[in-house]
């Protein structure tokens, strides 16, 4: 936890866009902080405004409305500058999130300084063709490389650290941080990682014939995944897809930047999180807890 409180005065708040409940929700925010001589601005992710306001380093804080996917939008619009994300829910059970609806007991946490500041690593993603890098991105959740539009397996051949590791033949292969671990990674049949940790953990999608265990490398690894087949594409967060042809390469390893999320409490709630989660389980109603 931060020894020294975290007390911002200047917030701006972006709620999903497609969200009107959460789009109408952070304009109550902003009212409410206003009320308690904070400044703060409303407006949706997508505010290209706003952005560029929050690019510029005009906020301490910025406040996700909306669910997990709003997070990772913040996280990735946030990290360059270093500016925390508070998220608050306002869609399904989140592995991001702590505040619901009960924001204002939050709020009033927050501005005197009830909370603590937790680091989430990110991976940097490099594009490269013909030895010539075709782009670089940052993902909080996982790189994806994965087959296009085609219904057949993609053909990839995986090096860490410059050392083969394993031929995939499969539908993908998910490159994950421990925050996406609970996420896609954990859909195809990875483990969960504990938040704090600094790890790549590589989980293959439907292996054919092929390694069918995720890895967990170790800290400060990298990863090389270069494409052998016809047509594949790669996605970061989820975002669109990347086009790559046969010879492709994606670099993985952990990004320059973190994602600073806020937090009450102390550290355990990503347990509580979790068991909430499993506990979802409609199969496990009625054993004891």
């Amino acid at each position: 936890m931060a020894s020294d409180p975290f007390l911002p005065q200047r917030i701006a708040i972006a709620a999903h866009p497609g969200m009107p409940e959460a789009v109408a929700t952070a304009g109550e925010m902003a009212a409410y902080l206003k009320a308690r001589r904070s400044q703060a601005v409303a407006g949706t992710i997508d505010d290209a405004h706003l952005r560029q306001r929050v690019q510029a380093g005009e906020f301490d804080l910025l406040i996700a409305v909306g669910g997990d996917g709003t997070v990772l939008r913040a996280g990735h619009l946030c990290a360059p500058r270093q500016v925390p994300v508070l998220g608050v829910n306002m869609g399904r059970l989140g592995f991001l999130i702590q505040v619901g609806q009960d924001w204002p007991h939050y709020f009033d946490r927050l501005l005197t300084g009830q909370t603590w500041i937790e680091q989430r690593m990110m991976l940097r993603a490099e594009h490269s063709r013909a030895g010539q890098s075709l782009g670089v991105w940052h993902a909080l959740n996982e790189v994806v490389v994965c087959r296009g539009a085609a219904v057949r397996p993609v053909r990839l051949a995986v090096h860490v650290d410059g050392h083969f590791l394993a031929a995939y033949v499969a539908d993908g292969l998910i490159a994950s941080t421990p925050t996406g671990s609970t996420a896609y990674a954990l859909a195809a049949g990875g483990p969960i990682l504990p938040p704090e940790l600094r790890n790549i953990l590589l989980v293959p999608i439907a292996p054919h014939l092929s390694a069918d265990r995720a890895v967990v490398l170790a800290e400060g690894a990298s990863v090389s995944i270069t494409v052998h087949s016809g047509e594949a594409v790669a996605s970061i967060d989820g975002q669109t897809p990347l086009g790559l042809s046969h010879g492709d390469r994606v670099e993985v390893r952990a990004s320059e930047y973190t994602t600073l999320l806020v937090r009450f409490g102390d550290p355990s709630y990503f347990y509580r999180n979790l068991t909430a989660y499993l506990n979802q389980n409609p199969s496990a109603e009625g054993m004891p807890k």
